[in-house]
């Protein structure tokens, strides 16, 4: 209680974006045209060239305040409770998952991965969206909602026959694109094909266990009339 991730002390910029802090207003001011993507690349370009005389300013500087960092986050760490250091180490955990999670995310989109199937209510959603009535995000979903639960079957029929084919349509994209990604070694990215074990019945699963039962009763009575005789 009273601490969180936000107290710990922050990590040392890297030389690289120390220079891009102090250069950034100047090349602003240059390119006054230039979007954030060009802007960048024009600061890249600019690191790339600059002589190892300056770039070994803004590295030194990154030394010092990375031991000035260590100093603080041991003095950060010390005053923690463990319960409190457990807390933080759990939130740190899902921090990077949320990250690696973004992170795939990004890749599967530059790789071109087909967006999954809709719902019969998604597409339904889609199409009535902007004339719902709420005055908030929330509200017209609410109202979207409760109204897809009135419906009827046969008012339903349209957008479900959307979505069957819409999951036809996934199901061929991703067959093509599993294949292109198989050609470019990335296996991993393809669904496993593993067939998924039946459940077995209620009424079998009985049955077995007493034939299991009767067996290993009518071995250990062969066992015991062997001892005997």
């Amino acid at each position: 209680r009273g601490t969180s991730s936000s107290q710990r002390p922050k990590r040392p910029l890297t030389a690289y974006f120390r220079f891009v802090m102090d250069n950034r207003l100047a090349f602003r001011e240059k390119n006054p045209e230039a979007s954030n993507t060009e802007l960048i690349k024009k600061l890249a370009g600019a690191w790339k060239e600059l002589p190892a005389s300056q770039k070994q300013v803004y590295e030194e500087a990154r030394k010092t305040d990375w031991k000035r960092y260590g100093e603080q986050l041991a003095a950060y760490k010390a005053q923690l409770t463990p319960a409190q250091a457990a807390a933080l180490k759990e939130e740190r955990r899902r921090q990077l998952a949320r990250r690696r999670s973004i992170r795939a995310k990004r890749e599967l989109n530059l790789l071109g991965k087909p967006k999954r199937a809709r719902t019969g209510f998604n597409i339904f959603l889609s199409e009535n969206y902007q004339e719902s009535e709420g005055n908030t995000p929330v509200a017209k979903l609410k109202k979207l909602f409760d109204t897809w639960k009135k419906m009827s079957a046969s008012q339903k029929q349209p957008y479900l026959q959307l979505a069957q084919d819409d999951k036809v349509r996934y199901e061929n994209e991703m067959k093509s694109w599993e294949a292109k990604m198989i050609e470019l070694g990335r296996e991993d990215l393809v669904r496993s094909k593993r067939p998924k074990l039946k459940k077995k019945p209620a009424g079998t699963a009985k049955q077995t266990e007493t034939a299991k039962a009767k067996a290993s009763s009518s071995g250990k009575k062969a066992k015991l009339k062997k001892s005997e005789e």
